[in-house]
């Protein structure tokens, strides 16, 4: 299948995702991952479902036989409440993991299991994604100890005026937004030669925050291609010239992501993500997107978990809470997979804080 041809084949398909695209797949391939782009289709020849596998082989330590893992990023796309074709999808990922000779194939679909926060009022569950968690279980499929994308997320609803956002807004949120837009912030798309000063904003956020990021090749990378290819946007907010803040929007069908944020503690009372977040919104709309998708709820709905912070902002913005199933192992070399899960975290933890100690580096 032509690669360029892949994109217009998923955009139509239910939760359609950026990280199911070609280009997604292309930046893989240059860090070790091969494409394997898997459709599913009904009588009338038109594509009702897919999955653009990512496969990769190493050795473990360098030294041994090589292993191959699969991952379906955000995959794979289908209507979860037809039985008959998620029957179908399985039975032929589970086949493509053993042709492959695999050890495992991670998935981590947008399979909603609920809405709303556990406890709230207006939490609701959807029966669809427990039943097929279920199913998942009875295939010997397992419940992933390594959750490479965030479980649940924050989504804001881009249908109605820009009024209506308003009022699903918190109070404080609306007075945030007028703020930044009385002090004299201002927003606007960013040139492609800024990129870098992003990621350097990008990698001070990090090292305040406390969480690992790659190498600036892999991120701009990542940002030209997508811009270049239409289906991103770089907006920095600035104060008297100055970059404080920076958002890189993603959008593919219906939806956009935030899948990059940066900011600066310089004017931070002026309340710059505020309006950066709201000219986001309205970027978005104008790419046809009716959900903004702002990438990432805690697991846990508590102070003590390390998103609370993060997600009370989104929550102001109007966000609504969407539970997802998580990521899910299919091991067909059980013993591979032990050692897999047991040896490489241990690995990971040490190249995490060689990172670390060379981000630290970069930021000042």
């Amino acid at each position: 299948m032509p690669e360029n041809n892949w994109n217009d084949l998923i955009i139509n398909l239910p939760n359609a995702h950026v990280l199911q695209t070609s280009e997604w797949a292309e930046i893989k391939n240059e860090v070790g991952w091969k494409s394997h782009p898997l459709t599913w289709k009904n009588d009338q020849g038109e594509v009702i479902a897919a999955a653009n596998v990512l496969v990769r082989t190493m050795k473990l330590l360098s030294i041994g036989p090589k292993m191959a893992i699969g991952y379906i990023p955000r995959g794979p796309m289908l209507d979860w409440q037809d039985a008959n074709l998620r029957e179908k999808v399985f039975n032929d990922i589970e086949q493509f993991t053993r042709d492959q000779e695999l050890i495992f194939l991670k998935i981590d679909p947008d399979l909603e299991i609920g809405r709303g926060i556990p406890g709230d009022g207006k939490a609701e569950e959807n029966p669809i994604g427990k039943k097929v968690m279920d199913e998942m279980c009875a295939r010997k499929w397992r419940y992933s100890v390594e959750q490479i994308q965030f479980k649940n997320t924050a989504v804001l609803d881009l249908t109605g005026t820009e009024e209506d956002w308003l009022k699903r807004m918190k109070q404080k949120a609306r007075y945030n937004l007028r703020l930044a837009q009385r002090s004299g912030v201002s927003v606007r798309l960013a040139k492609e030669e800024e990129l870098p000063a992003l990621y350097h904003l990008y990698a001070q956020t990090a090292s305040r925050d406390h969480f690992i990021i790659r190498e600036e090749d892999y991120y701009l990378g990542v940002w030209r291609r997508f811009i270049q290819a239409g289906m991103a946007d770089a907006l920095i907010a600035e104060v008297e010239g100055q970059l404080v803040a920076g958002v890189m929007l993603f959008h593919f069908g219906k939806r956009a992501w935030y899948l990059y944020g940066m900011s600066s503690p310089v004017h931070r009372e002026k309340m710059p993500n505020n309006l950066l977040q709201w000219e986001a919104m309205r970027l978005a709309r104008s790419k046809g997107c009716d959900i903004y998708d702002l990438w990432g709820a805690p697991d846990v709905f508590a102070e003590s978990d390390s998103m609370f912070g993060v997600f009370r902002f989104k929550d102001g913005l109007g966000a609504t809470v969407i539970r997802s199933a998580g990521a899910w192992d299919f091991p067909v070399k059980p013993k591979l997979y032990f050692v897999y899960h047991q040896v490489l975290p241990r690995l990971l933890i040490f190249t995490r804080l060689l990172r670390r100690g060379k981000l630290q580096q970069e930021v000042r």
